[in-house]
């Protein structure tokens, strides 16, 4: 499917998600992290597949940080601090593999490269720090542009945010390929013509370009 994809339909372009794709994550980190904190209804209200408006909303930059954690302590016991929250929230956030870094390395110049990411300003810093324990070179400079959602006031699947990305960059959809670990995801972007892949954790990802 994937071979098919890349070389009978002319992809110059790919589209990577981040989470789950790029650096490794696990949900059941943070649901279980949020659970001995004393949300025992946490996976409840966020999982891979569906999630309560606060965190969305946190996702598209509508609330703040402090806005965010904030609402979480009122449903936690007396005395909670911030940093646990925020550490707890990070706590899906896991390493960045070499063979990803290495594998941004041998496809710059032979595709345009995007990132495409549902992400928020609490997650990305935490990201940041470990990529930086797997690479020297500065994450921005692997794509021609980065998308996170919560600076574009957008998140996936909605189709809007892979218009715009298409539109901003000259992307013809029939010529890219998306790059998600999220059915949903998939589904939005395959809406407005791009070609996907659903990359699950039976795959890696650099045995894609192999």
């Amino acid at each position: 499917m994937f071979l098919y994809v890349v070389i009978k339909k002319n992809i110059d372009t790919i589209i990577f998600d981040f989470g789950g794709v790029l650096i490794n994550i696990d949900y059941h980190r943070t649901i279980e992290a949020f659970k001995e904190l004393g949300i025992e209804d946490f996976e409840e209200r966020y999982s891979q597949a569906d999630q309560g408006s606060l965190f969305t909303d946190l996702e598209v930059g509508k609330i703040s940080t402090q806005r965010f954690v904030n609402d979480l302590l009122r449903s936690l016991p007396s005395g909670t601090s911030p940093n646990k929250v925020v550490h707890a929230w990070n706590a899906m956030i896991l390493d960045v593999p070499k063979s990803t870094v290495d594998l941004l390395k041998s496809l710059q110049g032979k595709y345009r490269l995007f990132l495409l990411s549902n992400t928020n300003e609490i997650h990305i810093p935490k990201a940041m720090s470990e990529w930086k324990k797997t690479s020297k070179d500065d994450f921005y400079d692997c794509f021609e542009h980065v998308y996170l959602s919560h600076e574009m006031g957008l998140r996936k699947p909605n189709e809007e945010i892979f218009r715009r990305v298409c539109v901003e960059q000259n992307i013809q959809p029939e010529n890219a390929l998306f790059i998600d670990d999220s059915a949903q995801h998939i589904i939005g972007a395959r809406k407005i013509g791009l070609n996907t892949f659903h990359l699950t954790s039976e795959i890696a990802l650099s045995s894609l370009f192999s």
